[in-house]
């Protein structure tokens, strides 16, 4: 673990261990440039507490784009718990009030929201012991973020389709989601509304069996998901599924999903590129929960009004891509530079002026 936080460019870690449940708890802040460090709790079952500390550092590195790219004035951090098979109540319980006490240590350096593994109940919880958590509201139900994810990576869809087929209509467009769960079935739903053709996929079979009959659609088994023929190949699920074995079995034009750090290394976007897919980047693209919760929180905007700003990643990823185009490289740079010019132009207006 000292290794890897040594080789780390984020600001701080804070890690601890919760005995009674063999659980691992890590806070990983890597920017706050922008602002606080925000970012959800992810909980998980790792090979390794190693890879559970990697996992926050990189979804910690992952919000600070994904503040930026979206013009919020938020940080990049991100809480995960490294769980040891499922965790009852009273467990889970205990390791969720752990959880926001060292959150609530922090004095509002990061707050958290909802993510993989965990519920807004779940939430709810770690609001006991702290304020630092997005979509709580006193006397209401937890906000839950992922219609707001799945609104996102459908506009998203429709940028992509509109850049590679020159027309935004998803009419007949057939979309493969891998995973179906709080982002995927919802995002499922708003394509069956526009006319495109889904087909689910998950590794709880039971879960891809209900979405597929409730919606009527095709349901693919796991290990064949990557090769089925489609226009759109959306991963909803865990990270690092694109990968040098992966994607040379894709058979769409385009990838574009609500996963976290889709890619296993930065040249797997080359890897796209070079099969001729389109890849949205993934913290433009899912980044409408993020959006929402504070925006929620802040009280002084409407649902209506969130969602107008969710809709705005369309017209970002539109002029993602033309940079792209005209750069003759992955979308993924183009990205990357963007988020670090609003960093940049940051960093510039908080240094002090030189003494003349």
């Amino acid at each position: 673990m000292k290794e890897l936080i040594k080789q780390w460019h984020g600001e701080s870690v804070v890690i601890s261990f919760h005995q009674p449940t063999g659980t691992w708890i890590f806070i990983a802040i890597h920017s706050t440039v922008l602002g606080r460090a925000v970012g959800g709790c992810r909980m998980r079952e790792y090979e390794s507490p190693e890879d559970g500390l990697l996992d926050a550092m990189r979804l910690a590195e992952g919000m600070t784009y994904k503040w930026a790219a979206a013009g919020m004035e938020f940080g990049g951090g991100k809480s995960v718990l490294g769980v040891t098979g499922h965790l009852d109540y009273p467990n889970r319980a205990d390791v969720l009030r752990r959880l926001g006490r060292l959150i609530d240590s922090l004095c509002g350096a990061y707050s958290t929201g909802e993510d993989l593994g965990t519920t807004p109940e779940d939430m709810a919880i770690v609001a006991e012991e702290t304020q630092w958590v997005h979509g709580i509201h006193p006397g209401a139900r937890a906000v839950d973020p992922g219609p707001y994810t799945a609104l996102g990576v459908f506009v998203g869809i429709r940028a992509a389709v509109s850049h590679v087929f020159g027309s935004e209509d998803l009419t007949g467009r057939t979309v493969v989601i891998q995973g179906v769960g709080d982002v995927g079935e919802p995002l499922a739903r708003r394509l069956l509304a526009a006319g495109a053709e889904v087909i689910v996929c998950d590794l709880d079979e039971g879960l891809a069996r209900r979405v597929s009959s409730e919606l009527d659609v095709e349901a693919v088994v796991p290990h064949l998901v990557y090769a089925r023929m489609c226009d759109v190949f959306a991963p909803c699920a865990v990270g690092a599924t694109l990968n040098g074995d992966t994607i040379p079995q894709l058979q769409c034009r385009i990838v574009a999903g609500a996963a976290n750090n889709q890619l296993a290394e930065p040249r797997d976007a080359d890897r796209l590129r070079a099969r001729g897919i389109l890849y949205a980047p993934d913290y433009v693209i899912n980044a409408g929960g993020a959006i929402a919760l504070p925006s929620l929180d802040s009280g002084m905007v409407t649902n209506e009004q969130v969602e107008e700003r969710i809709q705005g990643i369309e017209p970002r990823l539109l002029e993602i891509f033309a940079e792209a185009s005209r750069n003759d490289e992955s979308p993924l740079y183009a990205a990357q530079r963007m988020a670090e010019r609003i960093l940049a132009r940051k960093r510039g207006a908080q240094r002090p002026p030189r003494e003349s």
